[in-house]
């Protein structure tokens, strides 16, 4: 039977070779390639032929050859000048100028790596190197500083700068200025170029070109065209400004004044400038109203509270848009006037809520020491006027007067400090001080702080005393009653006072002090040499050290007791300086011969004592 299947079908090409024999030639290839890369593979101390660095050529020299043919070669580049051309200017500089250095070692030592490697391969390799060559560009370094200053003289002869187009008034006429292109030289380029150049060993004779590009202006002829348009609209006739109660007319004139033209890349025209800030301070003076907060007249009984009122503010911005929108067209010239009402801080409502009625006290002193002191007092008393204390709030003399500085108007008066006088600027608030404890004791609030004068001094009531210094020393009192206090302060002409004012009435029982005497007045001898010897002048009294204590009792308007408290202070002595004389009294001149006799009257002994008069 005959079978057509092609599983039994025989073939007819030719034999395929066996796996033994296209093992024997793929060994006998591998053979042949080792054989090869060994024959080209060289000493590996030698660079392979073909080699080039920087254009030399360095194969089959040795690593420090190579460096040392490199080096000699560029060492007789480096002071010869390269010519380099930017625009219409050229320009001369050498390798040595600007610090080009090439590194050789690290060029000789990347040729190395490139052609080395196991025998047959840096056979291999070297071959390529031999049939193709191989360039090598050494890294080049170069003194930043030496080629910043040889662009910046490239820059300063090949830079142009280029000019704005802008907008020029020639009275009420304006003019367009066109824009001008400039040049640049490309920093970066350039000096990438410039290091090539001058790290190169062959030189061709040939200049090297710097890349120049065109400088654009910020500002165009064509992006000012509106501009123009715009601002020769705005001269063109008066523009009104309309308020609620009056107009203006600006003329031409003024509308020129007030106009800023573009500058400085600004395309666009404004309402700006010195002018334009002088008109609308002295526009602003007119429109504005400050508002007024809510007050309270004293002078009534019971106190009055005065009605808060609105202010007015100038909105300058939106004033100064709508003005130049109507400068700029033809046909709307007429700018309304943007104003904004502003609110006061206390509202009528909120002061009445405060639930200040009545005087709770007053207190009074009377004006002492020189007029700066004086002065001194009246501002004192002016800035912690109408000081309001809350609920629970605490008073404080420093932060109600803030401190005392020549700036506010304070002037150098005497202050104590310790036991001994000097003068700083804000001397006498101290007063201040007094009065408005004086004026809590009798309201009848709690003293939080309190600091007596280390001196007893007779013209304020006996341990009813306060002194302050900023910023350490101050006088609190607290708010201890259901509604707001008023302290207000009135200078005077003979002195300054103090009043509270509030919801309660308090009644206030006090006990005078007793003054007790607690040492002896400390005596402090000075030598004077002005006197004579023998006399003393007493030049202060001095006081003995002392102490007191002065008790308040409190009631309600029920005539319920609050509290009882008791207040002792101590003051320290002041002493009494003595001058006591040190100058030697005179020789009696001898008398003459045959002089006739004459009585001299005895001087007494003990010498004189002068005590003046303490002011």
């Amino acid at each position: 039977m005959r079978v057509d299947s092609p599983l039994y079908a025989t073939r007819s090409r030719g034999r395929r070779p066996s796996l033994p024999t296209i093992g024997f030639a793929g060994g006998a290839l591998l053979l042949v390639a080792v054989l090869l890369g060994l024959a080209f593979a060289g000493s590996s101390s030698e660079l392979a032929a073909g080699t080039r660095i920087g254009g030399v050529d360095v194969g089959g020299l040795t690593h420090e050859q190579a460096v040392a043919k490199l080096e000699r070669r560029f060492e007789r580049v480096a002071g010869e000048p390269v010519t380099f051309v930017a625009g219409d200017a050229t320009f001369r500089f050498t390798a040595n100028q600007l610090g080009v250095e090439p590194s050789w070692r690290t060029a000789v030592d990347a040729a190395e790596r490139e052609n080395d490697g196991f025998g047959p391969v840096r056979g291999f390799r070297r071959l390529h190197t031999r049939v193709f060559g191989a360039e090598v560009v050494p890294p080049l370094a170069v003194s930043n500083d030496a080629l910043e200053f040889a662009l910046d003289e490239i820059a300063r002869v090949v830079d142009v700068v280029p000019e704005n187009a802008s907008l020029v008034r020639h009275g009420l006429r304006i003019a367009l200025r066109a824009d001008r292109t400039g040049a640049r030289i490309d920093r970066a380029e350039a000096a990438r170029s410039i290091v090539r150049a001058l790290g190169a060993i062959d030189r061709p004779r040939a200049t090297f070109a710097l890349p120049v590009v065109v400088a654009e202006p910020a500002v165009t002829t064509a992006s000012l065209a509106g501009a123009a348009r715009r601002a020769r609209i705005a001269l063109s006739a008066p523009v009104f400004l309309r308020g609620e109660a009056r107009s203006w007319r600006l003329p031409r004139s003024r509308i020129a004044r007030l106009l800023e033209l573009p500058e400085n890349g600004r395309p666009t025209l404004a309402i700006a400038g010195p002018a334009a800030v002088a008109y609308f301070r002295a526009l602003t003076r007119r429109v504005d109203s400050p508002p007024v907060d809510a007050g309270f007249d004293v002078s009534s009984t019971p106190v009055r509270v005065t009605s808060a009122r609105d202010g007015v503010e100038l909105d300058v911005v939106a004033t100064a848009n709508r003005l130049l929108r109507a400068a700029t067209s033809r046909t709307s010239r007429t700018a309304k006037l943007v104003v904004s009402h502003v609110e006061p801080t206390r509202s009528t409502a909120e002061a009445r809520a405060m639930g200040i009625r009545r005087e709770m006290s007053t207190y009074k002193t009377y004006n002492a020491g020189s007029f700066d002191r004086i002065t001194n007092l009246r501002l004192g008393v002016e800035a912690l006027d109408g000081t309001l204390v809350p609920p629970g709030g605490t008073f404080s003399l420093n932060e109600a007067i803030g401190e005392r500085t020549v700036e506010r108007g304070f002037r150098l008066a005497p202050v104590i400090i310790g036991t001994k006088y000097a003068e700083e600027v804000g001397g006498g608030t101290s007063q201040v001080a007094t009065t408005v404890f004086n004026a809590a004791w009798e309201a009848g609030v709690r003293i939080t702080e309190r600091n007596p004068h280390a001196l007893y001094i007779s013209r304020y009531p006996l341990g009813r005393d306060a002194t302050v210094y900023w910023p350490s020393l101050d006088l609190k009192f607290l708010n201890d009653t259901q509604h707001w206090i008023l302290v207000k302060g009135f200078p005077e002409s003979d002195g300054i006072r103090v009043s509270l004012y509030g919801s309660e009435q308090r009644r206030v029982v006090s006990s005078p002090g007793t003054q007790k005497i607690t040492g002896a007045v400390p005596v402090k001898r000075v030598k004077d040499r002005t006197l004579a010897k023998g006399t003393t002048v007493v030049e202060q009294e001095g006081e003995p050290p002392s102490s007191t204590s002065v008790t308040r009792t409190i009631y309600d308007e029920n005539g319920t007791l609050i509290r009882s408290e008791t207040w002792n202070t101590s003051y320290r002595a002041e002493d009494r300086i003595v001058r006591v004389g040190t100058k030697p009294k005179p020789t009696p001149k001898a008398k003459p011969k045959g002089a006739p006799s004459t009585r001299v009257q005895p001087v007494p002994t003990g010498g004189a004592t002068t005590t003046p008069t303490r002011p």
